[in-house]
């Protein structure tokens, strides 16, 4: 056999072995789509995910399941999409808890890193909202501030889970109005909103969308959102800005990601997918009318795998600061 002989028999066999890859990846998707959540149904998270796995179903031609994997502040069931196989089959809703916030606040815990993860595209920002039980008698910020300051230690603040942008967020009004309040964190949104419409926790922060129909229904009171601008959602509630609190500002995100080594066809694909979903104006109305705000992280308001990790990596240097600031740990 001549070298040249040798190099179109070799050449020919790595085609032949590469086709079935190819293929696949080219017919991808051509069964059902796993989509972890990471929290408790009924969340913000859970919400989100299943508004987008609705029209990922209809865009793909495959269902889209949500399977809900809570623990750890969102590590358990981000650590499965991790370690889970990189075809595109299993991917995971991912949250600025999950995807930002725990690097820094498990350390050496974390059961996975930054790079075990793809990121694929933002899928909504939403703000998150400052309340109380309507028993508690206080009807703005500054008055909880005040009614605090007089009670230190006595009021329960309330959370999703140790080390969410929800429990942050109440470490950060703390450290900035100088209150002290007991954290008390739940498994998910369901629990804890249940015990501060029984007024048995005083004071919570929550993503808005999970709130917002206990907002409308009377069963909490709103005092501010963490967000530069008011939400259309709620149009008479103030941002901490405007109730004094400037530096309150917290933006939960929640997105998609994929375990790491996922073929970049498929990548690509399901990030425009994820753009297209967000870009529909019905799909988008169904996220504003619970608050959230686009991705914006392209100048059409949309998103893309590349702008995501640049995102994500802002996202992890940003809150590691908080959480260093604000001495929150994992034992509270």
């Amino acid at each position: 056999m001549t070298p040249f002989t040798r190099r179109t028999v070799l050449a020919g066999a790595a085609v032949l072995l590469a086709t079935p890859a190819a293929r696949a990846q080219g017919n991808w998707p051509t069964r059902p789509i796993r989509l972890i959540v990471p929290f408790v149904p009924a969340g913000t998270t859970d919400i989100a995910a299943r508004i987008l796995a609705e029209r990922l179903t209809h865009r793909l031609g495959q269902q889209v399941i949500v399977e809900n994997r809570a623990g750890a502040g969102g590590n358990v069931g981000s650590d499965v999409v991790a370690k889970a196989e990189p075809d595109g089959y299993t991917l995971l809703m991912c949250t600025v808890s999950s995807s930002a916030i725990n690097y820094s606040l498990y350390g050496p815990r974390m059961p996975y890193r930054p790079e075990d993860l793809a990121a694929v595209g933002l899928v909504v920002r939403v703000p998150n909202l400052i309340f109380v039980t309507p028993s508690l008698p206080v009807r703005t910020l500054q008055e909880l501030v005040d009614y605090a300051k007089a009670r230190p230690g006595q009021l329960n603040n309330g959370s999703s889970g140790i080390g969410t942008s929800l429990h942050l967020t109440g470490e950060l009004l703390k450290t900035v109005a100088g209150i002290d309040m007991t954290h008390v964190s739940f498994r998910g949104a369901g629990p804890m909103l249940q015990e501060v419409i029984a007024g048995r926790i005083e004071v919570a922060v929550d993503n808005l969308p999970s709130v917002i129909g206990h907002v409308r229904d009377g069963r909490v009171r709103p005092l501010a959102l963490t967000a530069r601008e008011r939400s259309p959602a709620l149009p008479d509630v103030p941002t901490t800005a405007e109730a004094g609190y400037p530096q309150v500002e917290a933006t939960a995100w929640f997105g998609v990601q994929a375990p790491a080594r996922t073929p970049r066809p498929i990548i690509e694909r399901l990030g425009r997918e994820i753009d297209a979903v967000v870009k529909e104006p019905e799909t988008w109305q169904r996220y504003a009318d619970l608050g959230g705000m686009k991705p914006n992280l392209t100048p059409d308001g949309g998103t893309t795998p590349a702008a995501f990790e640049e995102f994500i990596r802002a996202e992890i240097a940003k809150w590691g600061e908080v959480v260093r600031a604000s001495g929150a740990r994992i034992d509270q």
